[in-house]
């Protein structure tokens, strides 16, 4: 009898970064980039967006750039027990809970790892925030994650089955785009010779917002480095930057979508003029590919290099 999904994801609520320069990463995305520190200890720092999110992002530190976890939001702690149970009988066994979460914001939740050693987090109960105003150009909160994988078969297997995401399309067989919401994607894969962070993309709340964020950061003295322009899958609009770490983020608005019972998954062609409809960013330059490239990363939890 085949399992049913440990949890119903109801949204990408943060990501954490791994990163030798916490310092220079943390003054990057709260005066550069737009958001908000709301927790902070040495080596460490939370920063929340225009959101509800207690913290969108978290910087951690580490002795290379990687990822360090990815948190998904439950409705409640009965979901995340459902989801431990569900995990034990599929043989997975979290890495931390269910119980109490040992960061700031709190939470009540579970962590444990993917096939090829990622951290994930589900979580409930994170403390509440005051609401910020969304006037200003600056993020909303973390819309989608974009992971270099190995066998790209193999990990939209895992995340549709063990975690019920839902695939909205294809860019040919190089990416998958999964879904947990109406969003057309919270996460998406991508075909790579090692598994590693592609990027990390913050939501604009209108093209508006989006275009008068990237005067901000001109006004920084930073250019896009792919962008901007609008992809055919998800609909989205892009600009692509990188952070002091080398780890790639990016500014989007305006994410397709889905009827949940009335979409049909496609298959996109990898063509300039599908990857930007637009037609004004021009190919991604060789610099901002290696970014995205990344190097191996066997996750925050494997044993350091040198060791047994």
């Amino acid at each position: 009898m085949p399992h049913e999904p440990v949890a119903r994801l109801r949204a990408l609520r943060a990501v954490e970064l791994r990163t030798p320069a916490v310092t220079e990463a943390t003054d990057f995305y709260r005066e550069v980039w737009g958001l908000e520190t709301v927790g902070a200890e040495t080596g460490a720092a939370w920063l929340r967006g225009t959101g509800p999110e207690h913290h969108v992002l978290s910087l951690t530190h580490a002795d290379r750039p990687a990822l360090g976890k990815i948190s998904f939001a439950l409705a409640g702690p009965a979901e995340v027990d459902t989801a431990a149970r569900r995990l034990a009988a599929r043989g997975i066994v979290p890495v931390h809970g269910p119980g109490p979460l040992d960061q700031f914001g709190g939470g009540y939740g579970l962590r444990f790892t993917d096939p090829e050693g990622r951290l994930l987090e589900l979580s409930a109960h994170v403390e509440a925030v005051a609401p910020r105003g969304r006037d200003a150009a600056v993020p909303v909160g973390v819309t989608h994650t974009v992971l270099n994988t190995t066998d790209i078969d193999a990990a939209v297997a895992f995340y549709t089955d063990v975690l019920g995401l839902r695939v909205s399309d294809w860019s040919e067989h190089q990416m998958a785009f999964l879904r947990c919401n109406a969003d057309h994607h919270c996460l998406a894969f991508n075909q790579a010779d090692w598994a590693s962070l592609n990027h990390v993309a913050y939501e604009m709340t209108s093209v508006d917002h989006f275009m008068r964020g990237l005067g901000r950061l001109r006004h920084h003295g930073i250019t896009p480095q792919w962008g901007p322009g609008r992809h055919g899958p998800g609909d989205n609009t892009f600009a692509y930057f990188t952070d002091p770490s080398g780890l790639v983020c990016e500014y989007t608005s305006e994410v397709a979508q889905i009827v949940e019972d009335a979409w049909i998954a496609r298959v996109w062609r990898r063509t300039p003029e599908l990857s930007d409809l637009w037609g004004t960013a021009g190919p991604p330059s060789p610099a901002i590919r290696r970014h995205m490239a990344g190097t191996p990363d066997p996750g925050p939890l494997a044993a350091p290099e040198g060791t047994a």
